[in-house]
C-alpha cells in the first residue's frame, strides 16, 4: 500500500565509553536534563532516514551484548558491590563495596559482570565525570584490603575519580595498614588517588552524609532487593517495548504488502483476519502500557507514602526511563492507529467495490436476459383475444422485471454515492454506473416500444373484429328476411328500411380505406396479419355487394307496388280490426314501445342535464364557501398530522423508556419475578405498530398535507397494515392483567421517574386502542368538509373500512372469550357478526312438551356468525376489574352453514327471523334487539348462502361445459322452433371450428342471440362481450332457475333472438313463453318484505300448480341480488339490494326497469333480479340444505322451486 507509511524500528544498542577528552568535547552537546536511560529505546518512524536520526538509548551502553539484571541476578544478590544512587560533590556516581569476607573468592567472571553492569547504569554524562569507589574494610585484615584494592583497580571498566578505603579498625591491623601502605605506596599508584580513611567521619569529608547509606553513617535510603526488583522490571519493560515495536513493524509490513482480493468473500476474509490481528496487537500494546504504568507507580510509591522522602538521582533516572518508554509506546500506538485507519478504510472501500461489482454482474446478466426476452417477444397477435393475452403477458413481464430494474437503479445510485465519498476506484465505478443507467433506459424503451406495437395491434384487431361483426350482422339480417314477406309493398319497404339503416352503421364499423390501414399499421403488418386484413376487407366488400344487390331488388319491388296500393284505406283501421296481431305487428308495437320509452327517457335526461348545469352555477357562485371548507379541511389535516406525530413519539418513548429497559442488566434487580420474560405480553406488538406508523403511515399522511381531501387514499392503501391492531387488542386483556399484578414494581416507578411522565405505563399502553378509534372521528370531520371533492369517495370508503376494522377488533375480543369449544375457531372462517339474541327452538323429532315449552321460554344466547358455521354460546358475566370483568361465552352448539336456511320474516314480530337446519328438522327462532340488527344479520347470512350458491353454480357450469364438449354436434337449423334453444350453444361450439370469413359460417350463425336495442341505432354487441357479461352476471338464484329451465324447455325466454328490429323474423324466438303485461302496472306498496316460513310450507302445493315460471315477466317490484356495472349508454348500473320496477321486457333475458330510488331507467339482465316482490305471496328463503348436509338443495322460493331441484352434490359433479 503505497499511500501508507512503512514501519521501521530504530535501536541503539549502547553508547560507547568515552575518554575524558571526549567528555569535554561532547559536554556542550549533551542535554542538561537527562531524559531516559534506556539502551533499547524503540519508536515507530516513517522511513529509514528518520530511523537513522533516532536518539540513542541509555539503559545499557555496552558495545557488544548488553547485560541485564535478570542475567546476573544471582551475582547481584551477593551484594559485594552495589550502586546506592549516591553522588559525590561534583555528581560522580558512588559505588559501594561493603564488607564482604568472601570477596577474594568471587570468580573473576562474576566480578567483571557486576562491575560492567553497575558502571553501565548511570548516564553517559555522569559516567564521564568518573566513579567514586567506597571500599569498606573496617572488619577485614590488611592483606585482604590490599588484595581488594588491587583487584578493583585492575578490573574496573570505567573512569575512576576517587577511591576511598575504610581501613581496618583494629589497633593492630590499623597500625599494620599504616606501615604497609607507606612501604607499598608504589603498588597503589593508580590514575586516581586512593585515600585510606581511618573512620566514617573522615569519609563524610569527601561525600556528604545524605549520599551515603546508613551502614556508612549516612541517611540515604537504600534497599538492595528493592533496587534489584526495580531494575529487573524496568529492563523487562524495555524488552517488552522493543518486542511490541518489532511486532507492530512486522504487522505493518504484512499489511502494506497485502494485495487487494478480487472477490467479496476473499476481501471479507482479509478484512476479518486483519481486524483480528489488529485487535491482538492493540491488546499487546495495552498490556505493555499497563505494565509500564504499574512500574512507574511502584517507583513513585515511597514518595507517595511519605512526602518527606528524598529521591536519589538513580531513582529519578529510573522514573524518567519508564516515562520515556511509555511515551514511546503512546507514540507507537498513535502511529499504528493512523496507519490502521487508512488500511481499514482501503479494505472497506475494496469490499464495497467488490459488492458493487458483484451486484453489477448479477444485474447486468438479468437485464441482458430480459432484453433478449423482450427482443424475442415479436409476436403481435393473430386475434383480439391473443393480443389482449400478449398485453397481459407483457404487463406481467414488466411487473416481474421491475424488481431487477429497481435494483439496477439502486445499484447505480450506490455507485454514485461511492464516487461522492471519494472512493479510490472512481475510474472503475463511474463507467459501470453509466452502463447500468443505459441498460435500464434501454429496457424501459423496449418495453414502451413493445407496448406501443401491441396497442397498435389491439387497435387493428378491434377494427377487424368490428368489421367482421358488421359483416356477420349483415348476413344475419339478409338471411332473416323471408322472400314471401318481401313480395308485398309493406314487406319490401320494411326490409329496405332495415337494409338502409344497417348500411348507415358501416361508417363506424367497417374498414374504409385499405391503403390507409397499410400506412397506419405498417409497423405491425406481417404476412399473416396482412393476409387477414385483406380477407376481412374482401369479406366486407362481398357483404356490401350483397346488400347493394338486395337493396336494388327491394327498391324494384317497392316501386312496382307503390301505385296500386295508394287508394287503399288507412292501415290503422285495418290494424284495429285485426283480432290477433301478427309477429310483425308485435315487433312494430315493440318498436313503438321502445321508441316511446326512449321519448320518455328524453325529458328525464334533459332535466338531469339542466340540474347539473344549475349545480355548476351554484358552485361557481359559492367560491367563498369552498375556500372556507378548504380551510376547515386543512385544520382537520393539521390535527391528524399533529396527533399522529405525538402518537409516534409516545410509542417510541414507551418502547425506549420501558420495553428496552427490561433488557438492561443495570435495571434487572428492579424487575419482579412475575414480570421477568414477559415483555411480549405486557407490550404486545407495539413495536410493530410503531414501525408501521413511523416508517410508512406518517410519511403517507405528510404527502397529503397539500391535498387534505385525498387523505382517504392513504388509509385505503394501508388498510391491510391496520390489521395489526387486532393482534394488539386481543393481547390487551393479558397485558392489563399482568399490569395489575406488577403495577407497584419498582422498575416501573424508576422508568417513569427517568421519563418524567405524569401518567403511569398503563395509560400509554392504552394509546394504540385510543388511536385506532380516533381515526374514524377525524375521517368523519374530513368527509363533512369534503363533499363533492375529488377524494370524497375515498374518504367514505376509508371511513367504512376503519369502522370495519373496529368492528372486527371488537368481534375478535368477544371471540377469544369463548370457552368449551373443542375445535379450532380459525377453521370456521372469518368472523362476520356477533351479538346477543333471544332464541326459541323447535325440533320435529322432539317431545311435544318440549315444543310447547320452547314457544314460551326463550333462551338468551350469544351468536357468532362465521363463514362456515354459526355458534350458539351462553354469555356469562365475570367479576373483576377492567378486561377481567368482560363476559365469557360458554359454547353450546354450532350449525354448519352448508345445511342452514333462513326465513327472513316471522309473523307477529319484525325483530324475529328463523334459522333452520337439515330441511327444518331443527328450527331456531331468533329475536334481535332491534329490527336494524335483524336486517344486518339476515343480510349477512344471505351473503354467506349466496356465496355458497355461487360456488355451486360455477361447479355446475364447469361440469356442463365439459359435457357439452363431449357431446356430438347436431346439424344447425335456423328455422326449427324446437331446436332454437339448443342451436345457440351448438353454434358457439361450431364457431370455434368454422372459418370466420366463410359465408356459410355467417349464415349458420343466424340462430345466435342479440340483445335488444339500447337506444343507439343498430348497436350490435359482440358474442365475446355477451359471453363475458353472462359470466359476470349469471350466478344468481334466478340465473340458476334459468339454467335448469333451459335443460327442460328449448323455448325458454332466454333463447329469444332479435337482430336490428327484424320485423319479418320467421323464427319463433321473439315472444315464446313470455306473458305480456301492462307496463304501467304498479306493485302494491304494503308488501315490502318476505313472508314467513309457514307460508312457504303451506303454500308450496299451490305454487307448484299455479306458480310462475322462473323466466316469466311478472309486474311489480324486484330486488337486485348482484352488482352490475354500466356497460352501455342505455344499461343501468345496479347494486345489491336496489329496488327496481319492470317497465318492459326485451330479448336475451334483458328487462327495461326503473330504479325506484333514483328514478333512472335502463336495460338490466333479468338474472340479476331476485324473486318477485309484488303480487306473489310466497316467501323468499335462502338455503343450501335439503335433508342432509351432503345433499344440499339450492332454493329461493316457489318461483325457483321448479327450476332448482338439483342437489348440491350433483352440482359439484
Amino acid at each position: 500500500m503505497s499511500d501508507c507509511g512503512c514501519f521501521s524500528l530504530c535501536k541503539d544498542l549502547g553508547r560507547r565509553s568515552r575518554s575524558p577528552s571526549e567528555q569535554d568535547n561532547g559536554a556542550s552537546k549533551e542535554e542538561a536534563d537527562h531524559q531516559v536511560d534506556v539502551s533499547d529505546g524503540i519508536r515507530l518512524v516513517q522511513d529509514q532516514a528518520e530511523a537513522a536520526a533516532t536518539a540513542p538509548d541509555e539503559i545499557m551502553h555496552q558495545d557488544i551484548v548488553p547485560l541485564c539484571a535478570a542475567d546476573i541476578q544471582e551475582q547481584l544478590k551477593k551484594r559485594f558491590a552495589y550502586l546506592s544512587g549516591g553522588r559525590g560533590q561534583d555528581g560522580s556516581p558512588v559505588i559501594t563495596f561493603p564488607d564482604y569476607p568472601a570477596f577474594s573468592e568471587i570468580p573473576d567472571k562474576e566480578f567483571q559482570n557486576v562491575m560492567t553492569y553497575l558502571t553501565s547504569i548511570p548516564s553517559l554524562q555522569d559516567a564521564g565525570i568518573g566513579f567514586i569507589l567506597v571500599i569498606d574494610r573496617r572488619q577485614d585484615r590488611w592483606t585482604s584490603v590490599k588484595a581488594s584494592v588491587l583487584r578493583i583497580a585492575a578490573s574496573f571498566p570505567a573512569n575512576l575519580q576517587l577511591v576511598l578505603v575504610l581501613r581496618p579498625t583494629g589497633f593492630f591491623q590499623r597500625t599494620l595498614s599504616d606501615i604497609a601502605f607507606k612501604f607499598n605506596r608504589d603498588d597503589f599508584k593508580m590514575k586516581v588517588p586512593v585515600m585510606m580513611l581511618s573512620s566514617v567521619p573522615e569519609l563524610h569529608g569527601y561525600i556528604d552524609k545524605s549520599q551515603l547509606t546508613e551502614d556508612l553513617g549516612g541517611t540515604l535510603d537504600y534497599c538492595h532487593s528493592r533496587w534489584l526488583c526495580h531494575r529487573t522490571a524496568i529492563e523487562s519493560f524495555a524488552l517488552m517495548v522493543k518486542q511490541t515495536a518489532q511486532m507492530l513493524q512486522t504487522f505493518g509490513t504484512e499489511l502494506a504488502e497485502t494485495e487487494l482480493p478480487n472477490d467479496v468473500q476473499s476481501t471479507s476474509l482479509v478484512l476479518s483476519v486483519h481486524t483480528e490481528k489488529k485487535a491482538k496487537a492493540k491488546e499487546d500494546l495495552q498490556l505493555a502500557l499497563k505494565e509500564g504504568n504499574g512500574i512507574l507507580e511502584s517507583l513513585r510509591e515511597p514518595l507517595a507514602e511519605s512526602t518527606s522522602h528524598s529521591v536519589n538521582q538513580d531513582q529519578l533516572d529510573n522514573q524518567a526511563t519508564v516515562q520515556r518508554l511509555l511515551a514511546q509506546l503512546n507514540e507507537t500506538e498513535a502511529a499504528f492507529d493512523e496507519f490502521w485507519a487508512k488500511h481499514q478504510q482501503k479494505l472497506e472501500q475494496c469490499l464495497q467495490l467488490r459488492h458493487f461489482e458483484q451486484g453489477f454482474r448479477e444485474v447486468k446478466t438479468t437485464l441482458d436476459s430480459m432484453s433478449q426476452k423482450i427482443a424475442a417477444f415479436t409476436d403481435v397477435g393473430n386475434s383480439l383475444a391473443h393480443v389482449q393475452h400478449l398485453l397481459k403477458d407483457l404487463s406481467s413481464f414488466e411487473e416481474k422485471s421491475s424488481v431487477a430494474v429497481d435494483r439496477a437503479r439502486a445499484l447505480s445510485l450506490e455507485g454514485q454515492q461511492l464516487i461522492e465519498n471519494k472512493h479510490y476506484a472512481v475510474d472503475s465505478i463511474h463507467p459501470k454506473c453509466e452502463e447500468l443507467q443505459h441498460l435500464c433506459d434501454h429496457f424501459a424503451t423496449e418495453i414502451t416500444r413493445r407496448r406501443g406495437l401491441l396497442s397498435k395491434s389491439l387497435e387493428l384487431h378491434s377494427l377487424l373484429e368490428m368489421s367482421m361483426k358488421w359483416c356477420d350482422e349483415g348476413i344475419f339480417l339478409l338471411a332473416s328476411q323471408p322472400v314471401d314477406k318481401c313480395q308485398s309493398q309493406d314487406g319490401a319497404e320494411a326490409a329496405l328500411q332495415e337494409i338502409e339503416k344497417f348500411l348507415e352503421t358501416g361508417a363506424e364499423n367497417k374498414i374504409q380505406e385499405l391503403n390507409k390501414i397499410y400506412k397506419e399499421y405498417e409497423c405491425i403488418l406481417n404476412q399473416d396479419l396482412l393476409e387477414h386484413v385483406q380477407k376481412v376487407f374482401q369479406k366486407q366488400e362481398s357483404t356490401e355487394e350483397m346488400f347493394h344487390r338486395r337493396q336494388a331488388s327491394l327498391k324494384k319491388l317497392a316501386a312496382k307496388q307503390t301505385r296500386p296500393v295508394q287508394p287503399v284505406a288507412p292501415r290503422p283501421e285495418a290494424l284495429t280490426k285485426s283480432p290477433s296481431p301478427s309477429p310483425g305487428s308485435w315487433r312494430s308495437s315493440e318498436s313503438s314501445s321502445s321508441e316511446g320509452s326512449a321519448l320518455r327517457r328524453g325529458p328525464y335526461r334533459r332535466a338531469k342535464s339542466e340540474m347539473s348545469e344549475s349545480r355548476q352555477g351554484r358552485t361557481s357562485s359559492t367560491g367563498d364557501e369552498e375556500e372556507s371548507l378548504a380551510i376547515l379541511r386543512r385544520h382537520v389535516m393539521n390535527e391528524l398530522l399533529d396527533t399522529e406525530r405525538a402518537y409516534v413519539e409516545e410509542l417510541l418513548c414507551v418502547l425506549e423508556g420501558y420495553a428496552a429497559e427490561m433488557d438492561n442488566p443495570l435495571m434487572a434487580h428492579l424487575i419482579s419475578t412475575g414480570l421477568q420474560n414477559k415483555k411480549s405480553i405486557l407490550f404486545g406488538n407495539m413495536e410493530e405498530i410503531y414501525h408501521f406508523h413511523n416508517r410508512i403511515f406518517l410519511r403517507d399522511l405528510e404527502s397529503c398535507i397539500d391535498c387534505p381531501e385525498l387523505v382517504g387514499r392513504c388509509f385505503l392503501e394501508r388498510m391491510e397494515e391496520f390489521q395489526i391492531y387486532e393482534k394488539y387488542c386481543q393481547n390487551k386483556p393479558r397485558s392489563e392483567s399482568l399490569w395489575r399484578q406488577c403495577s407497584d414494581c419498582p422498575f416501573f416507578q424508576e422508568c417513569q421517574k427517568k421519563l418524567d411522565h405524569k401518567l403511569s405505563l398503563d395509560s400509554y399502553l392504552l394509546k394504540p386502542v385510543q388511536r385506532i378509534t380516533k381515526y374514524q372521528l377525524l375521517l368523519k370531520e374530513m368527509l363533512k368538509y369534503s363533499k363533492n371533492c375529488e377524494g370524497a369517495e375515498d374518504l367514505q370508503e376509508a371511513l367504512s373500512s376503519i369502522l370495519g376494522i373496529l368492528k372486527a377488533v371488537n368481534d375478535s375480543m368477544h371471540l377469544i372469550a369463548i370457552t368449551g369449544y373443542d375445535g379450532n375457531l380459525s377453521d370456521l372462517g372469518k368472523l362476520l357478526m356477533q351479538g346477543s339474541f333471544s332464541v326459541w327452538t323447535d325440533h320435529k323429532k322432539g317431545h311435544t312438551k318440549v315444543k310447547e315449552l320452547a314457544r314460551f321460554k326463550p333462551m338468551q344466547r350469544h351468536l357468532f356468525l362465521h363463514e362456515k358455521a354459526v355458534l350458539f354460546c351462553k354469555k356469562r358475566e365475570e367479576n373483576g376489574e377492567g378486561y377481567e370483568k368482560a363476559p365469557s361465552y360458554s359454547y353450546k352448539q354450532s350449525l354448519n352453514m352448508t345445511a342452514v336456511g333462513i326465513t327472513e320474516n316471522v309473523k307477529g314480530d319484525a325483530k324475529k327471523f328463523e334459522i333452520w337446519y337439515n330441511a327444518r328438522e331443527e328450527v331456531y327462532i331468533i329475536q334481535a334487539p332491534t329490527p336494524e340488527i335483524k336486517a344486518a344479520w339476515v343480510n349477512e347470512i344471505r351473503k354467506v348462502l349466496t356465496s355458497q350458491l355461487q360456488a355451486c353454480r360455477e361447479a355446475s357450469q364447469h361440469r356442463a361445459l365439459e359435457q357439452s364438449h363431449s357431446l356430438p354436434l347436431p346439424a344447425p337449423s335456423s328455422t326449427s322452433p324446437t331446436k332454437g334453444g339448443n342451436s345457440r350453444n351448438v353454434k358457439k361450439l361450431e364457431d370455434r371450428k368454422t372459418d370466420p370469413l366463410s359465408l356459410e359460417g355467417y349464415v349458420s350463425s343466424s340462430s345466435l342471440p342479440k340483445p335488444p336495442e339500447k337506444g343507439k341505432d343498430d348497436a350490435v354487441p359482440s358474442s365475446t362481450s355477451e359471453s363475458s357479461a353472462l359470466s359476470r352476471k349469471r350466478f344468481t338464484l334466478q340465473g340458476l332457475a334459468n339454467l335448469k329451465g333451459q335443460k327442460a324447455s328449448p323455448t325458454s325466454p332466454d333463447k329469444k333472438a332479435k337482430r336490428h328490429e327484424v320485423k319479418s323474423d320467421p323464427t319463433p324466438f321473439g315472444l315464446r313463453g313470455w306473458s305480456k303485461t301492462s307496463h304501467s302496472l304498479e306493485a302494491p306498496e304494503e308488501d315490502g318484505g318476505w313472508s314467513s316460513a309457514e307460508e312457504l310450507i303451506n303454500s308450496s302445493d299451490a305454487e307448484e300448480d299455479g306458480g310462475l315460471g322462473p323466466g316469466k315477466l311478472v309486474p311489480g317490484k324486484y330486488t337486485v341480488v348482484m352488482d352490475d356495472e354500466k356497460e352501455g349508454p342505455d344499461t343501468l348500473a345496479m347494486r345489491t339490494g336496489d329496488m327496481v320496477e319492470v317497465v318492459e321486457e326485451g330479448a336475451e333475458g334483458l328487462w327495461y326497469v326503473r330504479d325506484l330510488t333514483s328514478s333512472k331507467e335502463g336495460w338490466v339482465p333479468a338474472s340479476s333480479l331476485s324473486t318477485l316482490l309484488g303480487k306473489s305471496s310466497s316467501a323468499q328463503c335462502l338455503s343450501s340444505s335439503d335433508s342432509s348436509p351432503g345433499s344440499a338443495v339450492l332454493s329461493t322460493s316457489s318461483s325457483c322451486s321448479e327450476g332448482c331441484p338439483t342437489p348440491f352434490s350433483e352440482l359439484q359433479g
